[in-house]
């Protein structure tokens, strides 16, 4: 069975040859072919001619369907559509496929099979009745997965039998779909941290200025441009009609910072401290990015998400949405590293540039840490002197039922607040139990660290 698919559809193979179909021989064909082989032998010995007819008939007739088969010529393609393709944990997507009868000949009674990770729940099988010339048909399923991550949907498989049941021929397609389950969010309020106050707003800075004729920087007319707006003098210089650009405010910046370090969090599981720190920093990434913020995901590594440009922060329009999927992807799969400290991450934060390094200093920080050293707690406070505001939420392996890591000395939860609190930072406990949207409540009323930038180095 060939296929001619359409494009972003899949067609199966032709199954290896003829070799190939008799391996597709059901447990009823073999007994029939060992059966028919058994009174052939037995009807040589016997000398009984009848005999011998009826076990070539057995044998035969399991011969005579794989070449049946084989010889099928029926084309039929197949397309898979996932609705969403990126879905949170624990909610479901959808997942329609159809099969379209190109040939010209009717097919016989099909079975449809899709591949899908265990995760996701049972592989899904359907019994297509027969196809008319040029018709289709569609079926569909759902899918859902309370771990995140990256599933892979496909191949798409047929399975072709005949009326007696004595083979059976699975032909798949070459296509394949793949589900992002990306980390729970829940919804958080709006609460005034430091940094916030530089954000979109008509008291933020400008990034251009309209003082005159000579600091104008014009752009090229876009259909819907008000005339009004025409830069005659760089439409007579550039011989193209050009508009003045309207002033655009600059976007504060916020960084999400996630420790990953295997070595910071024991246990695993949905219910892990690392799962929570995960969807939290999700929470949080979504809230900021909806505040107008310019955002980037950084980790314990040293590496920002979006990596291009701005010192990998997003930017505004489609491109802050597209950036916004991206940071989520990563988290989608974000697992354990295996660096010891911090100071990858602390680098980053200081070359970030603009919100951490630049002029005023508008940048918001806000960390998810696992137990940290006195080394690391240390680090952990310098990078508070390059924000305006930093926040820190501090899981701890003994509060989660865990043991710190063998040789990993940690200071006690509390002297570690109390030692990032001293540094600048909004420093809050995060137990088992409590949901992110009251810890972050408590972030808006804590008031420590909220006010002016820290110390510069």
């Amino acid at each position: 069975m060939s296929a001619g698919a359409p494009r972003g559809a899949g067609g199966p193979g032709d199954g290896g040859g003829l070799r190939a179909s008799l391996s597709g021989l059901t447990t009823r064909g073999r007994s029939f072919l060992a059966a028919g082989i058994a009174a052939a032998a037995c009807a040589y010995v016997l000398g009984q001619g009848e005999l011998l007819r009826v076990g070539m008939l057995l044998a035969l007739l399991p011969l005579i369907c794989v070449y049946a088969l084989h010889r099928t010529r029926f084309r039929v393609s197949g397309s898979r559509r996932l609705s969403p393709g990126r879905v949170p944990a624990g909610s479901e997507a959808r997942v329609q496929l159809r099969m379209d009868n190109v040939s010209r000949l009717p097919t016989g009674l099909l079975m449809l099979q899709d591949r899908v990770p265990y995760v996701l729940g049972p592989r899904p099988r359907f019994v297509l009745d027969r196809v008319e010339p040029g018709g289709r048909r569609e079926v569909s399923y759902r899918v859902r997965s309370d771990l995140r991550g990256r599933y892979p949907l496909g191949p798409l498989q047929l399975r072709l039998s005949d009326p007696f049941g004595l083979v059976e021929l699975t032909r798949s397609f070459s296509t394949y779909d793949t589900l992002t389950v990306i980390p729970r969010t829940e919804p958080l309020p709006r609460i005034h941290l430091a940094g916030e106050s530089n954000g979109y707003g008509d008291g933020s800075r400008r990034s251009l200025a309209l003082a005159g004729d000579d600091d104008v920087i014009p752009r090229g007319y876009r259909r819907g441009d008000d005339l009004r707006r025409v830069h005659w003098r760089s439409t007579a210089r550039y011989g193209e009609l050009m508009v003045r650009r309207e002033e655009q405010p600059q976007r504060s910046r916020a960084t999400v910072l996630l420790d990953t370090r295997r070595l910071a969090f024991d246990g695993a599981g949905p219910d892990s401290a690392f799962e929570w720190a995960v969807s939290a920093a999700a929470s949080s990434l979504v809230h900021v990015l909806e505040q107008g913020f310019s955002t980037r995901l950084l980790t314990d590594t040293g590496d920002a998400v979006p990596g291009e440009g701005g010192g990998g922060f997003s930017s505004g329009g489609q491109e802050s949405a597209e950036a916004a999927g991206l940071m989520m992807d990563t988290l989608a799969v974000v697992g354990h590293s295996d660096g010891a400290g911090l100071s990858r991450a602390y680098d980053a934060v200081r070359a970030g540039g603009g919100g951490f390094g630049g002029a005023g200093g508008d940048g918001l920080l806000i960390a998810f840490f696992g137990d940290l050293d006195d080394v690391q707690t240390e680090l952990a406070a310098r990078m508070r002197q390059r924000t305006s505001g930093a926040v820190a939420f501090v899981l701890d392996s003994a509060s989660w039922g865990g043991q710190p890591a063998p040789g990993h000395a940690v200071p006690p939860l509390e002297e570690r607040l109390r030692r990032l609190r001293d540094a600048g930072w909004t420093a809050l406990a995060a137990p088992p139990g409590v949901a992110f949207g009251e810890l972050w409540r408590q972030a808006g009323t804590a008031r420590v660290g909220t006010g002016t930038s820290g110390g510069r180095e």
